[in-house]
């Protein structure tokens, strides 16, 4: 074992005493696993790719609830909007309970939205609050608004909460200036909105963040990834954190690897979630395969596999995940098979209620994709890391 590892395990062991023990820690072995279950088909009228882009929340303080929405692609008009279904079993049945709408832009809810509960109060919200951020963009594409959204009833209604970041046509291309993909994590007294920003000329896209002490204004954009090269294009934020009390932050990289420009997944960490930009950028590679995974990622935590817990990854163009049992050490990523079909920005959620259930949930393919359905699986943690 190297010295790195070494100092890993007695460092998480005495940190996970507070921050992560398996004792201090709900267990439910109710949650059931399946296999990718479908919990919505698109209407055949819907735009390519019809939907997109899943996301959930888990409400630890209202029965462990589980709400869903995604990128939805319906004919215009009406505006488009987020869907948001509820599931009282664990995501085995769903049901639709409401839709947030563009209460503000006359534009609609176009692209990537994510869902968060409060977990304390803020901002004049109440513990248990659902926040939605997502893009607000009119149905030309010429504008795309970060914008916050809150429901005090368990995602049955919405109220407009504040303009995070505004930006130019909602277009990927190198010289445009929109913004994408929100990220949502309160961290101490602050309310964390991470983004991609491709309004710097400098950078044909960076990552950044923006912080609130009160939902309504927002602090000025802080870089949390930013490479010399203009072409470079880190992209989609996820961040979890460890039990060493470390937060690890997993990315996109799009970038020219010795003439082949792909996304690779990479990860940063930092004991401090706003200072990410002075960290060095780590590759994932599968030990035990040799994969690299490319797109889309997604990270999570479970308290399951020793001291350290066990990391998972997702990426876009792959079923499987990536798993990590020594707080992010390079050469101890394995790689595992899921039931869960690829997807584009596929969703990661370990159950608060039970942390060795792990739930993926994906929305299908980037377009054309005129089958895409909204999936789900629930796997046994210990059951892809032990095979």
């Amino acid at each position: 074992m190297s010295f790195f590892k070494s100092s890993l395990l007695l460092l998480s062991s005495l940190s996970s005493l507070t921050l992560a023990s398996p004792s201090l820690l709900s267990r439910n072995e109710t949650v059931p696993t399946f296999d990718d279950k479908v919990i919505y088909v698109p209407p055949t009228d819907y735009n390519d790719p019809r939907v997109l882009y899943a996301r959930t929340a888990e409400l630890t303080l209202s029965d462990n609830v589980l709400l869903a929405t995604w990128e939805n692609y319906s004919p215009e008009p009406p505006l488009v909007y987020f869907p948001i279904y509820k599931s009282t079993d664990h995501g085995v049945t769903w049901e639709h309970i409401s839709n947030v709408t563009d209460q503000v832009n006359g534009w609609g809810l176009r692209y990537q939205p994510f869902l968060y509960e409060l977990p304390s109060d803020f901002g004049g919200y109440a513990a248990g609050t659902v926040l939605l951020a997502g893009n607000s963009i009119p149905t030309n594409l010429s504008n795309t608004q970060i914008d916050v959204y809150a429901s005090t009833d368990g995602g049955y209604t919405w109220e407009f909460v504040s303009h995070v970041a505004a930006g130019g046509e909602a277009e990927p291309n190198n010289g445009l200036t929109p913004v994408w993909e929100p990220f949502i994590m309160l961290y101490e007294d602050q309310l964390v909105v991470y983004y991609s920003d491709q309004r710097d000329p400098a950078h044909g896209q960076k990552l950044v963040h923006q912080t609130t002490t009160d939902l309504i204004t927002w602090a000025d954009p802080v870089d949390d990834v930013s490479y010399a090269e203009y072409t470079d294009r880190p992209g989609m934020t996820t961040v979890t954190q460890l039990p060493s009390g470390d937060y690890i932050m997993t990315y996109e990289w799009g970038h020219n690897f010795s003439g082949d420009y792909y996304f690779a997944v990479t990860y940063r960490i930092n004991a401090n979630p706003l200072d990410f930009n002075n960290s060095e950028p780590h590759p994932l590679v599968a030990a035990n395969t040799g994969t690299v995974p490319k797109g889309s990622p997604y990270i999570t935590w479970s308290d399951v596999g020793g001291d350290n817990g066990t990391i998972v990854v997702s990426c876009g163009g792959l079923s499987t995940v990536f798993t990590n049992q020594y707080l992010g050490d390079e050469s101890e990523w394995y790689e595992h098979d899921t039931p869960q079909p690829t997807a584009y920005s596929r969703h990661l959620r370990v159950f608060a209620e039970d942390q060795t259930k792990l739930l993926i949930m994906g929305g299908g393919v980037l377009p054309p994709a005129t089958n895409n359905t909204i999936s789900l699986s629930v796997v046994s943690i210990p059951d892809l890391t032990e095979a």
